[in-house]
């Protein structure tokens, strides 16, 4: 399959927690992020997730926001 999306990232599929209509997939990224999303159990089940294979989180924002931090005022982005 080919997708426009350019941010693919290849982890391991570490939890499912399996509710009534979705589930939150965590999976470990190459290095020690983890990523978690929540899809549909009908996703889960057509994409036979299982903890310990593989998967591919794709990201595809319609937006970024950016902003500038006031002097004198925290603004979270610490880096």
């Amino acid at each position: 399959m080919k997708i426009s999306a350019r941010n693919k990232l290849q982890g391991t599929v570490t939890k499912i927690t399996t509710g009534s209509v979705n589930s939150v997939v965590e999976i470990q990224l190459h290095g020690n992020p983890t990523i978690t999303a929540v899809i549909t159990n009908d996703g889960v089940a057509d994409l036979e997730l299982q903890v310990g294979g593989s998967a591919c989180a794709v990201i595809k924002a319609s937006s970024v926001l950016v902003g500038v931090c006031q002097e004198g005022q925290g603004c979270g982005c610490q880096g």
